[in-house]
């Protein structure tokens, strides 16, 4: 039987990365975001920002003229996948998308799309395959892209020291399709009260065995080097 396979040795590529950064509001998403996406490219103007936040990156425009998306609702996939193609075609070299939570569970998000379907299990079979478009079109982008993502706090109902059944602490949960960080390059979840950061999953290795630090365009320069040192497609 011929061999339908080409075995040659790994090689290392030049890419452009994709990174996440979760946290619960008012922790420093944006921000940390913006500061990565400086560091990765270094001029304001080639960073675009798809804002479904209320326009809150514009708070930073102090830090420099980057760009902005204004995505309101409904938080189609869809519209999410649109306001990206702009952005590249724009000329952006870093999308930062704040946030993907909205796609989820905002206002014509996946959630809402599936409630408006009668809420049943077959219905993900209309929703997943928008999801899934959206998730293909960030991995997919010519360009480096940081999606940020809400952080909430997740409860159970399990049985207490007492025998009774109680409601439980989870811990933080990102606000999005579970899994989602499994794609990503890079995550980053920033800490509520020291802003600091940590890596739950590095591709990159140059996180992996750092104390929580605080994000700033060293951050980005260094993911940068990282992306470059490979052999370009």
């Amino acid at each position: 039987m011929s061999n339908q396979f080409i075995i040659r040795k790994a090689t290392k590529k030049a890419k452009k990365l994709k990174i996440g950064v979760s946290a619960s509001s008012g922790s420093g998403k944006t921000y940390s975001s913006l500061k990565i996406a400086y560091g990765l490219v270094g001029d304001w103007d080639k960073i675009c920002v798809i804002d479904s936040e209320r326009d809150s990156a514009s708070l930073y425009a102090d830090l420099g003229p980057f760009n902005t998306i204004n995505l309101t609702k409904p938080y189609h996939p869809d519209r999410y996948v649109a306001a990206l193609v702009a952005a590249v075609e724009s000329g952006a070299e870093v999308v930062i998308i704040d946030s993907i939570t909205h796609e989820w569970n905002g206002p014509g998000g996946c959630l809402e799309i599936q409630s408006s379907l009668g809420g049943r299990f077959q219905d993900w079979a209309v929703v997943t395959p928008l999801h899934n478009n959206f998730i293909d079109m960030i991995l997919t982008a010519p360009v480096h892209v940081i999606c940020t993502i809400r952080r909430k706090e997740e409860y159970a109902l399990g049985q207490g020291a007492n025998g009774k059944m109680q409601v439980q602490k989870l811990g933080l949960g990102e606000v999005t399709r579970d899994g989602f960080s499994y794609e990503m390059d890079v995550m980053f979840e920033v800490e509520n009260d020291t802003h600091n950061a940590k890596a739950t999953k590095d591709r990159t290795q140059l996180f992996t065995d750092r104390t929580p630090f605080l994000i700033t365009e060293e951050t980005g320069k260094e993911l940068r080097d990282w992306s470059n040192a490979g052999r370009s497609e």
